[in-house]
């Protein structure tokens, strides 16, 4: 590593750190003032208050962490700008992407750090978080939705009706079942008044099963007990986690995920929070293409001063952006993987002309 690498890379690490310290400290004493009156309803002991403001301090680091890595960067740019450090480096034939290259080292690996962080620190964190409010302060168990009622999904030409689901006695009630064929006509008709697991299959109960060719109907048959072995869903399937997504991890979601689609349920809004649990660590290095303009400026203290405030306006709109895109998945306006993408490619595209553009 070439002393200018270590240069840069030392002088950022220590803008970083002492931006990232001093975020933290700013968001808990914001989050104290918020919440601490409705906390101290529920409870005064000092050493849970405590751990519950502390256990933010994950979730914090992961969503401000875009903004650490612009700032940090453009007070970098801004001190080798003022003190002409930049047109030195440019004059001893060095390009503006080879200066940067090692803040897009560290943005990258920040990116990881991030990933990680968010993969197993935070959903373990807000998990911790969510139990000591509602369990240790407010005295109520966080349970998953395991009594539900009028369930309808398909699967594979086959149309289920649940009309009520106990998941504490894995019992199902009311249930109609169709089956189509290649052209969608019915051709069997199963009814049951119960359904109970019995650990490996579901066993109906007092079940009428009809079966039809052309609509015309031509077999019937009543069974007090019978197993169906082509009904593969599992209890666990139709219970609802009490976890929000930023509770799970990323096999957790995807496990659950897979258990809405079994059954048919909808799941757009955990499938786009999935997708961001990889997309979203990749703004942290994407931003960093935004410090460029700073690297390039020779202006006095109040041009630079603009060029620091549309960095920091460009990275807000950024954030935005990838809200107002999940938003449009969640509510099933686009594609899930093009919500999480597109803002993404959008800044990114802007970010290397910005780095051209300044190289030139």
């Amino acid at each position: 590593m070439r002393v200018l690498d270590k240069y840069i890379v030392r002088q950022y690490i220590t803008s970083y750190l002492i931006i990232l310290i001093s975020f933290s400290v700013l968001f808990i004493v914001i989050e104290v003032f918020d919440r601490l009156p409705r906390v101290l309803r529920h409870t005064s002991d000092f050493w849970l208050i405590a751990q519950y403001f502390l256990l933010r301090v994950p979730y914090l680091f992961v969503l401000t962490s875009p903004v650490n890595v612009l700032l940090a960067g453009l007070f970098l740019m801004n001190s080798l700008s003022k003190y002409n450090e930049s047109i030195a480096i440019r004059a001893a034939g060095i390009s503006i992407f080879r200066m940067i290259t090692p803040l897009l080292i560290i943005g990258i690996f920040i990116s990881a750090i991030v990933a990680l962080f968010g993969e197993y620190v935070m959903p373990k964190a807000n998990t911790r978080q969510n139990y000591i409010y509602n369990v240790e302060m407010r005295q109520r168990e966080v349970e998953d939705i395991r009594i539900r009622s009028n369930i309808y999904y398909s699967d594979d030409r086959f149309i289920y009706f649940i009309g009520f689901f106990d998941g504490f006695q894995n019992r199902k009630r009311i249930i109609d079942i169709t089956q189509l064929d290649s052209d969608n006509r019915i051709i069997r008709k199963i009814q049951a008044n119960e359904a109970i697991w019995n650990g490996e299959d579901w066993e109906f109960v007092n079940t009428h099963i009809r079966d039809f060719d052309d609509s015309e109907l031509i077999n019937y048959a009543f069974f007090q007990n019978i197993v169906l072995p082509y009904i593969s869903v599992t209890p666990l399937d139709f219970i609802k986690s009490g976890k929000s997504p930023m509770q799970m991890n990323y096999m957790e979601l995807s496990e659950y995920i897979e258990r809405l689609q079994r059954i048919g349920d909808k799941h757009h809004r955990e499938l786009i929070d999935l997708y961001m649990k990889i997309s979203f660590p990749l703004a942290n290095f994407i931003i960093l293409l935004f410090c460029v303009p700073m690297a390039t400026a020779s202006m006095r203290s109040k041009g630079r001063g603009i060029l620091f405030l549309l960095g920091l306006f460009i990275c807000f709109l950024y954030l935005l952006v990838l809200r107002i895109f999940q938003s449009l998945g969640y509510n099933e306006i686009i594609y899930p993987l093009t919500a999480v993408l597109m803002p993404h490619i959008i800044f990114f595209s802007l970010g290397v002309f910005f780095v051209i553009k300044a190289e030139i």
